[in-house]
């Protein structure tokens, strides 16, 4: 028994050990992305342009996600660490060389048919851009600029599922890093270079793109995995690799599906109602990404070793002890975000063609986007459990259902709440994609500690009311709106540090035992077993 609990506080501390290296290259990330997004805010505003940017974006994500980074890293990394336990180093370098060869051709024709049917893509994605002739080239040329961004960042995953696989998360986690400085450069340098600016961000993203995969070849190479082209194709793994890839494509296509839902209304709406829902979700990406898709990410590999070796009582524990640490992480994140909405998005983008309005539409957005923080975050951890498990399609089944519910809410709700209705549905959404995966989860395996989960989610809820009440108040009081930006900064920071020492003071009393291991988190002292 004894020898039991070591190896499971020892899983624990290499999940949490992997996830802190995701979390910390991943926060640095994030914060210059919020730079990133300040620079576009302040060029651009909430308009035309931020607006026509913003959908040509979200396009070229939506095909990439289909066949790259999304469902092609979760269908690859369960079969990839099977196949790299038993297969020589060469062996296994050829099958990342065979899948990397047909990705590429694959991606390169989307990407020219993506160029060829731009046109019809907006039309589909946003139609009330057809109302204005201007907007609607804008973003169909940016578009076609920016569809080559998908063929380099669905080899990096390729790359990414090889180096997470292996236990190496810093490089694929920091890469988003040269991304945000590409497009921060190319907004200041070659804007005035153009006869509409916004094409400096198409530019932006073409390179960032390009410096993201390039940033993992040294790694690869390290490791004994650079791929190369390689033709042949007969490999029994590359067929398995595709046909989890079929649903997974599909499952990730529905979620992307619910962001076209959510452009289509939205191009109905006011000028700018994109770019509030779009600066609204960046915000809500911040805790998500920090933690809830680092600890996801870090999760997949532990899995599927625990699925290759049958050590199911581990893999019960993994997930267990996961699910408690985000409910830790995440509950208080969203209260702060809700509580502190518009002190954050006025500090952050209020500035240049950005105005207070448009702080103000933002906040809205993001009040509600916070009711599915928690839940969305925890949907991704349960589809790396249904991943590992080589499952891909109880994850389609499930996000097919949130998005007829994401639909019906739309409709229902975008009407007396604007842009503030479109988020909300997006919450209600995960909150129904999330407990549709805890019932299928807890009929396959039975228990997994869902009482544990259930008392220390209770523990983070009770300690969270208490710190977002405290710092409601401290904003009632601030006077922020009168305040300059030096203080706005100060204030921000302040409640910040306030509400995190208030929660972590209330967690300690009520001996919450994730406390233990966010020290850990914070620490790093998991590292154990986590290559850097």
């Amino acid at each position: 028994m004894a020898s039991e609990r070591s190896k499971e506080t020892d899983e624990s501390h290499r999940i949490a050990g992997a996830a802190s290296v995701i979390a910390s290259a991943t926060a640095f990330s994030r914060l210059l992305g919020y730079l990133r997004d300040a620079v576009i805010a302040f060029a651009f505003g909430a308009g035309m342009f931020s607006d026509a940017f913003f959908v040509a974006f979200r396009i070229s994500n939506l095909l990439r996600r289909l066949v790259g980074e999304g469902a092609l890293t979760s269908s690859f990394v369960p079969i990839f660490t099977e196949e790299y336990s038993r297969r020589e180093p060469a062996s296994t370098r050829e099958f990342v060389s065979s899948i990397f060869t047909l990705m590429l051709f694959a991606l390169t024709i989307l990407a020219v048919l993506g160029i060829l049917f731009a046109g019809p893509l907006v039309s589909l994605m946003s139609p009330g851009f057809q109302d204005d002739p201007n907007k609607f080239a804008i973003t169909v040329s940016l578009t076609r600029w920016m569809f080559p961004y998908m063929v380099f960042i669905g080899l990096m995953a390729i790359a990414m599922g090889v180096l997470n696989s292996v236990r190496h998360f810093f490089a694929p986690a920091l890469s988003p890093v040269l991304f945000n400085l590409a497009i921060i450069a190319s907004v200041l340098l070659l804007s005035p270079y153009f006869s509409l600016p916004v094409y400096a961000l198409a530019v932006g993203v073409l390179i960032g793109g390009l410096l993201q995969f390039a940033l993992q070849l040294p790694f690869l190479k390290s490791r004994g995995m650079l791929p190369e082209l390689r033709f042949k194709f007969r490999d029994p793994a590359i067929g398995r690799v595709f046909k989890l890839m079929g649903p997974a494509s599909f499952g990730v296509g529905v979620y992307q599906l619910n962001i076209f839902v959510t452009l289509w209304f939205a191009s109905h709406l006011a000028e700018g109602s994109i770019s509030y829902l779009y600066y609204a979700g960046r915000l809500m990406e911040l805790p998500m990404g920090v933690f809830g898709v680092a600890i996801s990410t870090a999760l997949l590999p532990s899995l599927s070793g625990h699925v290759v070796r049958e050590e199911w009582g581990e893999f019960r524990s993994s997930l267990s002890f996961v699910l408690r640490v985000l409910n830790f992480l995440m509950i208080p994140a969203a209260v702060g975000l809700f509580v502190l909405s518009f002190p954050i998005v006025e500090l952050l983008f209020t500035r240049g063609e950005f105005g207070s309005s448009a702080a103000t539409e933002s906040s809205v957005a993001l009040y509600y986007y916070t009711i599915g923080l928690v839940p969305i975050s925890i949907s991704r951890v349960l589809s790396s459990v249904f991943y590992s498990l080589k499952d891909t399609v109880t994850p389609l089944y499930a996000a097919l259902v949130s998005f007829g519910i994401n639909v019906v809410f739309c409709l229902l709700l975008v009407g007396p709440m604007s842009h503030g209705g479109l988020a909300l549905a997006t919450s209600l959404a995960g909150i129904v994609n999330v407990t549709i995966l805890f019932i299928v989860l807890k009929r396959r395996f039975g228990k997994i500690g869902g009482r544990g989960i259930i008392a220390s989610a209770l523990k983070s809820i009770s300690s969270a009311a208490f710190m977002g009440a405290i710092l409601a108040l401290m904003y009632r009081f601030s006077g922020f709106e009168s305040m300059g930006g030096g203080m706005k900064l100060v204030f921000v920071a302040a409640a910040m540090i306030v509400g995190i020492l208030v929660y972590l003071l209330l967690t300690k009393l009520f001996k919450a035992e994730e406390l233990t291991f966010f020290k850990g988190f914070v620490m790093r002292r998991g590292s154990k077993g986590t290559s850097k």
